[in-house]
């Protein structure tokens, strides 16, 4: 990575290219300094040094060094070169503890911080975050490999939880009951938990955990989080900001690390509540082990989420929305379309539409200008998608569109799958019930609504689904029956934005574990727990079992209470 006075200088340049691929005006640039641009932006994102940096952790406000074994130290590449771009400690335990002595301490006066004083350290986050939105976009292209425009999309989506985060107060409002019995009131109120954790995934490395603290620490409680080992830098980057805008030391630690460093926040006894994004299996392990020690725990796994195609769907419409979400991203999102169910079956017209559509998209590394699809995040995870693939025509499939063998010529290197369509494609094959996270769109066949109802529900996961269609009836009745936390009509991707209201991430069966989803109104419960009290305030007696009816402070001066 390019630092100093030549990193700024690389960086506005990429911050130019980034504005002009997202497609506006050029007008003002000539076709020269426009490549210039571009070459000095690709070499800053392709620059390699001999010695990569070492990442540090984020302990008590600052970035400090690990004081683990170089050994154990992981390297973090940029998918579409190789380059290793920093080598991330695995925290020690020592290190841990301290980090969780840190956050224990600074709960003590966080939480009695007043709200308005929370909330404005949350006015000033989203304005520095909006200010650094570029600088963050492209550490995340560089380190996740997603284009330039999908990692500014990521850091947005966080930047709604912060906003939302800002108006916390009215969030925590408790309830009052005057006289529940004579002279007795009762109330309840909204206290945070303590020390929180949160567990991250590779996949949105700025939005994840913008999912996490920001609701957290806003309802005054402190946290402890590890980013991604693949991706860690955004999550760093998001930390010494949150320092910038006045969070208090300790407040927001962040550690770094593998299996032992998350077990060791499932284990503690000072965290009292664990969030984490992950894999079917992660998200079982973190449930299982963090609720037998009596955390509480939202997870977020798995899902295969699916598209239903009726009949009378606007063509285009429906053909639009399933290449932007099959592929966009590189399939590597949980809420990527990867099932399109097409009732009545799929028509030439629609095969042919998907096909071209999907050819037409721009495969590369994500920092080029016009980028769609950019690497995935491993050589593993490349593997792991091909090998599925391949298993699709052995078990009755037909690959209609194979991006296997895609060449990126100015990065041979690059962990590279063009968009693939699978189609006769049944409930029984490996490309159906493996959640791929590449970008692969496999397609079924059915005979109608309820059929394509039944599929969905017969699936283990339920995290999102969509259905295409022109008719307002058809739309209902899909919403009222299937078995899915969360349904477009006409919008593949239906997440809620966090910024237009109380609504959650609202996976359900298989694709979550827990009872409170993230941020919205039930991310605030999930990080704060009710306190009931009831008080009775009665007049004293005078000493002979009678009571002293006078009004204190108004004796003598003619006032009498009323008789009763």
């Amino acid at each position: 990575m390019v630092g100093g006075s030549q990193g700024q200088s690389a960086l506005v340049l990429a911050a130019s290219l980034m504005r002009r691929q997202w497609g506006q005006s050029r007008r003002h640039t000539s076709s020269y300094e426009y490549q210039n641009m571009v070459d000095v932006a690709r070499r800053f994102f392709t620059s390699t040094t001999s010695a990569p940096r070492v990442e540090n952790l984020f302990i008590d406000g600052l970035a400090v060094p690990s004081k683990s074994k170089p050994e154990t130290h992981i390297p973090v590449y940029n998918p579409a070169t190789q380059e290793v771009l920093s080598m991330l400690p695995e925290t020690t335990m020592d290190e841990f503890h301290a980090a969780v002595e840190s956050s224990k301490k600074a709960f003590t006066t966080w939480s009695t911080t007043p709200v308005p004083q929370r909330a404005r350290v949350m006015l000033k986050y989203q304005e520095l975050i909006r200010r650094d939105m570029d600088k963050l976009a492209m550490n995340i292209t560089q380190e996740q490999g997603k284009t330039l425009e999908d990692a500014r999309g990521d850091v947005f989506r966080g930047l709604e939880v912060v906003e939302y985060s800002c108006g916390i107060a009215t969030q925590l409002l408790g309830q009052v009951q005057e006289n529940v019995a004579q002279g007795i009131d009762t109330m309840s109120i909204r206290q945070p938990l303590g020390v929180t954790a949160g567990i991250c995934p590779f996949n949105f490395p700025a939005m994840v955990p913008l999912w996490m603290f920001p609701v957290s620490i806003a309802a005054g409680n402190t946290m402890i989080l590890k980013p991604s080992e693949h991706d860690p830098g955004a999550c760093m980057m998001l930390a010494e900001l949150a320092t910038e805008a006045g969070l208090p030391p300790g407040v927001l630690n962040i550690v770094h690390g593998r299996h032992d460093v998350v077990n060791a926040i499932l284990d503690h006894p000072d965290i009292k509540s664990v969030s984490f994004v992950g894999s079917n299996s992660g998200g079982k392990h973190v449930y299982s082990r963090a609720s037998a020690h009596g955390k509480r725990v939202q997870a977020n796994t798995g899902a295969k989420n699916h598209a239903v195609i009726m009949p009378d769907a606007d063509i285009d419409q429906a053909v639009n929305a399933l290449v932007g979400a099959a592929f966009g991203a590189a399939g590597q999102r949980c809420m990527a379309v990867s099932v399109a169910v097409c009732v009545g079956g799929m028509t030439d017209e629609f095969r042919k539409a998907l096909v071209e559509r999907a050819k037409g998209l721009k495969v590369t590394a994500g920092w080029e200008p016009g980028a769609q699809v950019g690497p995935l995040i491993s050589k593993e995870s490349k593997q792991r998608v091909c090998r599925i693939i391949e298993t699709a025509p052995k078990q009755g499939g037909n690959v209609i569109l194979d991006g296997r063998d895609i060449v990126v010529e100015q990065y041979p290197h690059g962990n590279f799958v063009g968009p693939t369509i699978i189609t006769n494609v049944d409930s029984s094959m490996e490309c159906y019930n493996e959640e791929i996270f590449g970008p692969v769109l496999v397609c079924m066949n059915v005979d109608s609504l309820d059929e394509a109802i039944s599929v969905i529900n017969a699936n283990e996961h339920g995290n999102g689904t969509a259905i295409f269609t022109s008719s307002g009836a058809i739309a209902r009745q899909f919403q009222t029956k299937v078995d899915v936390g969360m349904v477009g009509i006409n919008v593949p991707i239906p997440v809620p934005a966090a910024s237009s209201g109380e609504f959650s991430f609202t996976g359900w069966r298989g694709s979550f574990y827990g009872d409170l989803n993230m941020y919205g109104k039930m991310g605030v419960e999930f990080f704060t727990r009710t306190k009931t009290i009831t008080s009775s305030w009665k007049l004293p007696s005078d000493g002979q079992g009678k009571k002293n009816t006078a009004l204190p402070g108004l004796s003598g001066v003619g006032a009498s209470p009323p008789s009763s």
